[in-house]
């Protein structure tokens, strides 16, 4: 028997208010900042600002996330020992309030660091910030298995929540290239940039942490009383639904980090303007404002699996347009980014919104800290490879990094990889993110037990 059919139904049916409902969606603006930034401009800041060669920019953006495979499961287990002993996991949360510091620092480079050394800085920086993101991140996306709440009112409550990590993503996604000088950037620009954003996540998040208080005592909380540490890793991991919904994700993760690192290239080498990167970022993540209630009644109707089956198709499809490049025109460029940006609000949406049902639905109990420890370490994971992918293909390409204020010549094999690593490359790997996601099946008996 699993999960779902032990709890009554009418304990899941409970309606969420909308204050405390706005009030946890809150703290996505902050995490907004995070999930967007560094995947933006990171890399090119590292190649374009602080001369590191692709490959080694890549490595350093790669390897942080290394530690996060560790260390995203060990804060949920102590998410759940938080969860068990004191109710709650406020603490954590507080802990992961310090994020903005170690954002701000990530763009502080020293003024003599260059190659090499200004890599390591920023690879230091970036785990210590992975570290805080997951304190926060993993107890704050714990909360909707938490509560007792059914299959729709869980899509619900993540719709919320996409809204405002959408806004997040859209104003910091078009705010930091404009603070850090825009086509001018500088490395007093980026260190601009990382000070006043870190000003807006910090609050944000703060406020995050106040709204999820309301929430729960919004509506009842449960404790799970299940296996603890590593048997409780292994009992999720044994978990099929969860295996084949990690994988599908992990791949999600991996091409939209993959397109959001390759929008700044695209811009300056393909589309030959820099300042179109602005235009393409609003492209791709202003969409979700509006579709996010769409997709919510489109998953209401058709349920989350087939409603997200549609979107990632739909992502690989205009993927395969920005493969075309110039020829294809430029309206007809920016629309297939405004379809990778529908396609990214239902992929941001009904993940999260499955990921409460599988742990309501689990055969054995296991804390949902466990299973969002998981979860936020694949989506670090597919945050690395995204860049990185990019990376090698800029290398393979023979990209040619630089210094702020320099135009080197890039080959023509460099610029055709700035276009394919931006057009069919996420085209493919969203493909394997389809079949993965298509060996998901508990959605209809999850819908259905609502």
């Amino acid at each position: 028997m699993t999960g779902l059919d032990r709890r009554p139904a009418a304990a899941t049916e409970a309606t969420l208010p909308r204050g405390p409902l706005a009030g946890f969606a809150a703290g996505s603006l902050g995490m907004g900042v995070w999930v967007t930034v560094p995947g933006l401009l990171l890399l090119y800041f590292l190649t374009d600002v602080l001369a590191v060669g692709p490959w080694l920019a890549g490595l350093a953006l790669l390897l942080p996330k290394i530690a996060d495979v560790l260390l995203h499961p060990w804060v949920g287990h102590r998410a759940d020992v938080e969860q068990t002993r004191r109710g709650d996991r406020r603490r954590l949360l507080l802990l992961g309030c310090a994020l903005p510091i170690a954002f701000a620092a990530l763009f502080a480079v020293p003024g003599g660091l260059t190659g090499a050394p200004a890599a390591a800085w920023v690879a230091v920086f970036f785990v210590a910030g992975n570290l805080l993101f997951a304190a926060y991140q993993v107890p704050y996306l714990a909360i909707p298995a938490d509560l007792r709440i059914g299959y729709h009112e869980r899509t619900r409550l993540m719709a919320f929540r996409m809204v405002v990590l959408t806004l997040g993503i859209l104003v910091s996604g078009l705010l930091a290239p404009l603070l850090t000088g825009g086509d001018t950037a500088t490395r007093g620009g980026y260190q601009r940039m990382g000070v006043v954003l870190a000003v807006g996540m910090l609050l944000a998040m703060l406020v995050g942490v106040a709204g999820i208080a309301r929430l729960r005592g919004s509506a009842a909380a449960t404790t799970t009383a299940g296996h603890n540490g590593w048997r409780a890793l292994r009992t999720a991991l044994r978990d099929r639904q969860f295996r084949w919904l990690v994988a599908a994700y992990l791949a999600m993760s991996t091409t939209t980090h993959l397109v959001l690192a390759g929008v700044p290239y695209y811009a300056e080498y393909e589309l030959r303007a820099p300042g179109l990167t602005t235009v393409l970022v609003a492209a791709f993540v202003a969409p979700a404002l509006l579709v996010t209630p769409a997709w919510l009644v489109v998953a209401r109707r058709v349920g989350k699996q087939r409603a997200l089956l549609a979107a990632q198709g739909a992502f690989a499809l205009g993927s395969l347009v920005l493969a075309v490049g110039r020829p294809a025109g430029l309206p007809v460029l920016v629309g297939a980014v405004a379809v990778l940006g529908v396609s990214f609000a239902g992929m941001q949406l009904l993940p999260f919104s499955m990921l409460p049902d599988v742990i309501r639905a689990a055969a054995e109990p296991t804390g949902a800290g466990t299973y969002t420890g998981v979860w936020t370490a694949t989506e670090a994971t597919g945050a690395a490879l995204g860049p990185y992918a990019y990376a090698i293909c800029l290398t393979v390409g023979g990209f040619v990094a630089s210094t702020a204020g320099e135009s080197p010549v890039q080959p023509d094999a460099a610029l055709a990889a700035v276009r394919y690593g931006f057009g069919l490359l996420p085209a493919v790997a969203m493909l394997a993110a389809l079949l993965l996601q298509r060996r998901y099946t508990l959605d209809a008996t999850a819908r259905a037990a609502s």
